[in-house]
């Protein structure tokens, strides 16, 4: 018989555990997650993380991470963004007024007055509307003043001037067509205006005669310049608006250097690659020649993601929306009688208040003229201020001009508002 021997076995003492134990140590089994317990933070970043490259690779959403200088998230660089932020508002509290709204002559009135005794939250609506359309022009004269005034429409960004000054001019005009369509007095006696200033142009004027469309009102017809073609030509001049910018970025401020090395959101430096082609390197002997200290004193500025800007922008958004809806609460604008023929009583909404002071200095041409100069005017900026210097010190006389004609604006405002309305129209 063979014998055997029983070996016995005897349990391995289980490792103390060291500092580099632990479910990052690479040893050992990984803790399982209790059942209930939410996903970890980390977890939930490389889901969202996944989702947004999804997203990129599809539509290129990374290209909105352009370096932007540091200053064009200050109050006044970012004008321009709270001007299409009121715009988006326009856009949202019309297609809501426009379901309730009829531009027959007959009952545009009337209909004016169902939205704001009939329709749920229709006066809080249209008063937003209303107030938001001032806003979007202040802001969009207050863009063009600072643009002015740092120099920023000169080469190459002198087509963004001139698209710039075009939606101004179609903002104004919004505002005219919507002042018509409510169909009051006021409304009635400033498409008189308009009529007779037709009448004036001759055959330019064509749109704005009787003949044009015979069996279609006038009011159908600015009813649907309102709704459709000023949108759709503000839309696509913010769009290539917005392209320039990209391609020419954001100008750097007059009294800085080029910008420093990009951040990461986390404000350390980001050492990837800018693969943005450098498209400001033309700018540089302008800012050179605009600084006030030596080069190697001049303060830097560094830059980050467009992205952030359009966060910082919408923050401001969002305080401007929040004004606005106060404003509206607290001043809704009024409802007028239908109009009636052959009286002229009323003045205009102010911002075209410096216009009829012409008028009642010089009749009724006046409009005509006054408006077409200082519309030539601004289109006229980068083509008769071609320093390239940006610094308004070293502009003195266009910061001269350009003072000179605010102020003249102003004047005129003012003097509107304590003239007593005169009758102007052969109607």
């Amino acid at each position: 018989m063979s014998s055997s021997r029983t070996a016995s076995v005897v349990p391995e003492p289980e490792p103390e555990p060291g500092p580099d134990s632990g479910p990052d140590s690479g040893s050992g089994p990984m803790p399982t997650t209790p059942a209930g317990r939410a996903p970890s933070r980390a977890g939930d970043r490389s889901r969202w993380r996944r989702l947004i490259d999804v997203v990129d690779e599809r539509l290129g959403l990374d290209a909105l991470r352009y370096p932007v200088p540091e200053h064009a998230n200050n109050l006044a660089w970012s004008l321009g963004g709270l001007t299409a932020v009121s715009l988006l508002v326009l856009v949202a509290t019309g297609i809501v007024l426009a379901q309730f709204y009829d531009p027959t002559p007959e009952v545009a009135n009337a209909s004016v007055r169902t939205i704001v005794q009939d329709v749920p939250l229709g006066r809080f609506i249209r008063s937003l509307h209303f107030w938001t359309a001032q806003t979007m022009y202040v802001l969009a004269a207050l863009h063009l003043i600072r643009v002015f005034f740092h120099g920023s429409f000169k080469r190459p960004r002198e087509a963004n001037w001139l698209i710039g000054v075009s939606m101004f001019g179609l903002t104004l005009l919004a505002i005219f067509t919507g002042t018509v369509l409510k169909w009051d007095q006021e409304a009635y006696e400033a498409l008189g205006h308009n009529l007779e200033l037709g009448t004036l142009l001759g055959g330019a004027g064509f749109w704005f005669s009787s003949s044009f469309a015979e069996h279609t009102p006038i009011l159908v017809r600015l009813y649907s310049a309102h709704i459709m073609l000023i949108p759709v030509l503000l839309f696509v001049l913010v769009v290539v608006h917005a392209l320039l910018i990209r391609r020419h970025k954001i100008s750097s401020h007059p009294a800085l250097r080029d910008p420093g090395p990009r951040r990461t959101p986390d404000g350390d430096p980001d050492i990837t690659p800018d693969l943005t082609p450098d498209l400001t390197s033309d700018l540089t002997s302008d800012l050179t020649s605009d600084m006030a200290l030596p080069a190697d004193e001049t303060p830097k500025e560094l830059s980050e993601p467009f992205t952030h800007h359009l966060r910082r922008v919408g923050a401001l958004g969002l305080v401007l929306l929040g004004a606005l809806t106060a404003v509206a609460v607290l001043f809704p604008p009024p409802v007028g009688s239908t109009p009636v023929a052959g009286v002229e009583v009323t003045k205009p909404l102010w911002p075209f208040w410096w216009m009829f002071t012409l008028e009642n200095w010089f009749g009724l041409p006046a409009i005509l003229w006054g408006g077409l100069v200082f519309f030539v005017l601004l289109f006229a900026v980068p083509f008769l201020d071609r320093s390239p210097r940006r610094s308004w010190r070293t502009r003195p006389v266009a910061m001269a001009v350009g003072a000179l004609l605010v102020v003249l604006l102003i004047v005129l405002t003012l003097l509107m508002a304590f003239t007593t309305p005169a009758a102007h129209l052969s109607m």
